[in-house]
């Protein structure tokens, strides 16, 4: 159970950082992303990282 809150908290922050760079423009890929150069996918994106960041801290707190 904590490995798999662990996996999972590790690919919210993932795509929470692609997105947030989609939502810079920093990020082009993919090419026909709707989300580049949009503001709004940048809060998104910090919001599903930060869900990804408490589920791993989460876990790691959990009984063994």
């Amino acid at each position: 159970m904590r490995f798999t809150m662990k996996a999972v908290g590790l690919l919210l922050i993932l795509m929470g950082l692609l997105w947030v760079g989609q939502g810079t423009g920093v990020v082009h890929w993919p090419e026909s992303s709707f989300m580049i150069d949009q503001r709004p996918w940048i809060w998104r994106g910090a919001l599903l990282a930060a869900l990804g960041v408490a589920m791993i801290l989460i876990a790691g707190r959990a009984r063994r």
